[in-house]
Order: structure tokens, then sequence, then C-alpha cells
């Protein structure tokens, strides 16, 4: 008997509790179950399978993370804007990081529930105002908006799998690769469309 209060919600936010505990490719709709104290069939009534599953945890990381972003670096511009996203987007990683990983694994999300969601939406606007900030426009912008990803999600993924086993803490190369960025950012090179290279 399925448990009185059971939703998509509930069960969206167990499943991303269970990743950030043993990993997001680990979650199993058994395991959600188990966790809700109901039988497996009853979690079909709210999401139709583990793939939708897992597109609504990682679109309620996508809202998490973005709200904890556009708190840190509301009222904030250029490098202290930069900081802010960097440090929450880290940050978000740390604490959660199965919800982390969700946001950064291609996974087919219904269209309906994609359409509702606004955190992929206002990621992807915050991230580009925060560029602009520093003179850019197309086609630099989206360049810019792929080399912080990049960056970000290559250091707290190295981070995570313990990559970084120089006695320099990691965190002091996390602050010089900000201030790397920061002037890569204020000294972008021109664009040359035509040169592939």
């Amino acid at each position: 008997m399925a448990r009185a209060g059971l939703t998509a919600e509930r069960v969206t936010l167990a499943g991303a509790e269970l990743a950030d505990e043993i990993g997001f490719d680990q979650v199993t709709m058994s395991q959600v179950a188990r966790r809700l104290g109901v039988k497996d069939a009853s979690l079909y009534t709210h999401v139709r399978s583990l793939e939708d599953l897992r597109g609504r945890i990682a679109l309620l990381a996508a809202d998490e993370k973005t709200i904890r972003i556009a708190e840190a670096t509301s009222g904030r511009a250029g490098k202290d804007a930069l900081v802010a996203f960097a440090n929450t987007w880290r940050e978000y990683a740390h604490k959660h990081p199965g919800r982390y990983m969700a946001t950064q694994t291609p996974i087919q999300i219904d269209s309906e529930l994609a359409a509702k969601a606004s955190g992929p939406r206002r990621a992807v606007e915050l991230t580009y105002g925060m560029l602009r900030g520093y003179g850019l426009a197309e086609p630099d912008l989206t360049d810019a908006v792929r080399l912080l990803r990049s960056t970000f999600h290559g250091f707290v993924a190295l981070e995570a799998a313990g990559g970084f086993a120089h006695e320099r803490s990691p965190q002091h190369s996390w602050v010089r690769a900000l201030d790397a960025l920061h002037t890569l950012l204020e000294h972008w090179p021109p664009s040359r469309e035509g040169d592939s290279s």
C-alpha cells in the first residue's frame, strides 16, 4: 500500500537525497521505493520510469543551483560576480554531489516538465548576463560560457575523484583559476570566425 501523501515531488526528493548519498548513476527505483517505505509499483503512479525520475532530479538540482547562484551574484558585477558564481557552483557540487551530477548528465527529460522548469533557463540567463558585464557579445558569449562550464565542472569533477593529490591545496588553485579567468574575460581575444584552428 502506498504511503499517504506520496507525490512526484516526494519521489523526486527521495531520489535526489539518495543520489547525494550513493551517486546519481547508482539510484534505482527499488532503492527509492525502499527509502519511502513503499512497493516499487507505487512509484509508477507518480513517475513513469527511472529515466523520468532522473530527469526530475536533474530539474530539481538545476532549480536549486540556479537559485543559490542568483542569490550569490545579486548586485554584483565583474570579478565579484564571477567569484560568487563560481564559488556557489563549487559549493553546490560539494554539498550535493549526486544532484550536481544530474545537472551534468545528458538525460531525456519530458518536454512538458522541461517547459515548466525555470532552473535551466535561468541558469543560462545568469551566466550570459554575468559575461555581458565583461562586454562580451556573440559569438564570444557562447565560447566564454563553454570555457566557464568546462573549467568549473572539470575542477569539481577532478576534486571529487581525488585528482588533486599535490601538496598544494586545491583551494589555492581554485582562487588562482578564478583570477586567471577574470583576466582572460577582461582581455578576451578577438573572434576569428573563419579560422578553424
